[in-house]
């Protein structure tokens, strides 16, 4: 890509984010950082075959659908990520080496080796900021109001990894504060059918993650990370399944973590 240019996304090319329901009226506020598996035009592919732009190393297999029929059953505010994470990766922040990968699982991204300041503050400018700005801007809204509000940050994981197999149907994610994430933790369990995994197959790190600390700790609202395997979503009938099954226990998880809040500010 050309250094001089001024700008990464032609005036033709898609935003870098969709928002639905936004006037949505759920307490439930749902991001998809790696929704979509689009690259800039100017990238190219980035030196990847166009059957590794399918594989998970580019965008969360289904998470999109999945979110999208969860919002709609919600009347939740959702907002979905255009751009591959191979571009930028939205839940990383920007300072960090794995922001713009060179090595995604075992495929080589030669398009990211080195992509000079220029480009790399393009990248941050047209993709990762504007989402980011629009997240924020909806939380200051909400708070301004007064209206309560719970992230549920939506994403997908690969159920074999390096060739190692993952049990779990979804994991459930956190970091400093487990309360809500632990709730919607054991009404998951009770289910009896799934395989849930706690902190598992990934955790919350400032380091490898940014929704959820930035968005979600340091705002101090109730929050958790999904992690949905993809070949559990990866049709639309799993994922009108997982979205019915998350919409009847998310509001369950609030009402039980409200009762829970309410008995412990009790004198």
């Amino acid at each position: 890509m050309d250094e001089a240019r001024l700008t990464l996304l032609d005036a033709d090319e898609p935003p870098p984010f969709t928002v639905e329901h936004a006037d949505g009226t759920s307490p439930f506020f749902l991001t998809a950082d790696h929704a979509g598996r689009l690259l800039p035009r100017r990238l190219g592919d980035l030196g990847v075959s166009g059957a590794e732009l399918l594989r998970h190393i580019a965008w969360d297999i289904g998470i999109a659908g999945t979110s999208r029929r969860l919002a709609d059953q919600l009347d939740a505010f959702l907002i979905l990520q255009t751009y591959s994470r191979l571009a930028i990766d939205c839940n990383r922040s920007p300072e960090v080496a794995s922001s713009i990968c060179v090595l995604s699982e075992l495929t080589e991204i030669p398009g990211n080796r080195d992509p000079g300041p220029a480009q790399r503050q393009m990248r941050i400018a047209e993709i990762f900021e504007p989402y980011h700005r629009r997240i924020v801007a909806e939380l200051e809204t909400r708070r301004a109001a007064g209206r309560p509000t719970v992230l549920i940050a939506m994403h997908s994981f690969t159920p074999v990894y390096k060739g190692v197999a993952r049990p779990w149907h979804i994991g459930v994610l956190y970091n400093r504060d487990p309360s809500f994430a632990h709730i919607l933790r054991d009404l998951l369990k009770a289910e009896g059918d799934l395989v849930v995994g706690d902190n598992e197959p990934y955790f919350i790190s400032d380091e490898s993650d940014y929704g959820i600390p930035v968005h979600g700790e340091r705002r101090g609202i109730p929050h958790v990370e999904l992690e949905i395997r993809q070949d559990l979503i990866a049709e639309e009938g799993g994922q009108e399944a997982w979205a019915a099954r998350l919409a009847r226990l998310l509001p369950r998880a609030y009402q039980t973590l409200r009762a829970q809040t309410r008995m412990e500010a009790t004198p």
